[in-house]
């Protein structure tokens, strides 16, 4: 038995509580282990419907593809806490880790004031926001770095859902092309685009009149008079060391707004995230939706935009208390 095999079957085992995309794990499992990874690399391809125009693309994405199985080797070598994350095969295991980071990790923080509220008593022990019917479906950002306006746009529908059912979507390109402080689908700063929703007072019009297209536009605009929502104010703050006091935050304010680092969610399948995450880097923005204390590790529910095939069906779970990712370091809320 080779190398190659003993490695495999390592990572299979570390692997197999995870609920597969299954097609490319049983060609794996059912393989003699005596090729290298070109039928595992061949499954990916299928499965996420990959092309290369160029046989140079080919060979390189499959350079990247076996650093990406060496790589989740070592994240899931952490992986003997309770629910503790696995990481494995996604639609991004054929980008170099700079790739992803250009392309997906673009967002970027302003300094926030720390959270010096009281924290909330009689808090339920779980709560979601998608059980009042106030979260939207897992959106997909494509290869628009454009995190920054989905998670904005995000909790600026949930807070009109809150009071006003049912949940319905709102632009996301619009505060692309039109946050002009921002970078378009180059990145952006969450409190930035709020902050020029509340001075402006523009309204946001539904998708289906201004639909995302993954690329930054010009800016259309709409009289003051068309139908749309606008923000009255928002809140930022750092909950650094008072992730408790966020908690009460969530469930009084509605879903929150965080940028975290999610280097290391390039490869992420499933389960609690409790390590491979530095609160120093924050690059990408997602929306806190709930929480669950309930189980040995408690953990943030959040919602990620890069599609239902990532994760656990579009969303992560992180591990509460230790600032994990940086979760709590720069959070926002809206108020309309």
């Amino acid at each position: 038995m080779t190398i190659a095999t003993l490695f495999l079957i390592f990572l299979l085992n570390l692997l197999g509580d995870v609920t597969p995309k299954s097609r490319v794990w049983e060609t794996v499992r059912k393989s003699n282990f005596s090729a290298d990874t070109d039928v595992y690399f061949k499954s990916f391809r299928e499965l996420f419907n990959r092309t290369y125009k160029l046989p140079s693309d080919y060979y390189r994405s499959k350079s990247y593809f076996k650093n990406s199985i060496k790589r989740h080797a070592y994240l899931n070598s952490f992986s003997a806490t309770p629910n503790c994350a696995k990481y494995g095969i996604n639609q991004f295991s054929d980008l170099s880790v700079k790739e992803f980071r250009e392309l997906y990790l673009t967002a970027s923080v302003a300094t926030t004031l720390p959270y010096s509220g009281l924290k909330t008593g009689g808090l339920p022990a779980k709560f979601d926001w998608r059980d009042k019917g106030a979260v939207g479906p897992v959106q997909n950002q494509q290869a628009c770095g454009g995190c920054w306006a989905f998670s904005v746009v995000g909790i600026i529908e949930s807070a009109k859902a809150r009071s006003v059912q049912p949940w319905e979507p709102l632009s996301v390109q619009q505060v692309i092309d039109c946050s002009y402080k921002n970078q378009g689908c180059n990145g952006g700063i969450t409190t930035r685009a709020l902050g020029w929703l509340n001075q402006t007072k523009l309204k946001l019009v539904k998708q289906s009149e201004y639909p995302f297209k993954a690329q930054t536009g010009i800016c259309h605009f709409f009289p003051q008079s068309h139908d749309g929502v606008s923000v009255k104010d928002f809140a930022a703050y750092n909950f650094s060391g008072r992730e408790k006091a966020m908690m009460g935050r969530l469930v009084a304010w509605g879903p929150l707004a965080v940028t975290v680092d999610a280097l290391s969610w390039q490869d992420y399948l499933g389960g609690i995230i409790q390590h491979h995450c530095s609160y120093h880097h924050a690059n990408h923005a997602v929306i806190v939706i709930g929480y669950d204390a309930t189980g040995e590790v408690p953990y943030w529910i959040v919602q990620n935009s890069w599609g239902t095939s990532w994760g656990n069906e579009g969303y992560a779970y992180i591990k509460m208390g230790g600032n994990v990712c940086g979760i709590a370091d720069s959070v926002s809320a809206v108020f309309l």
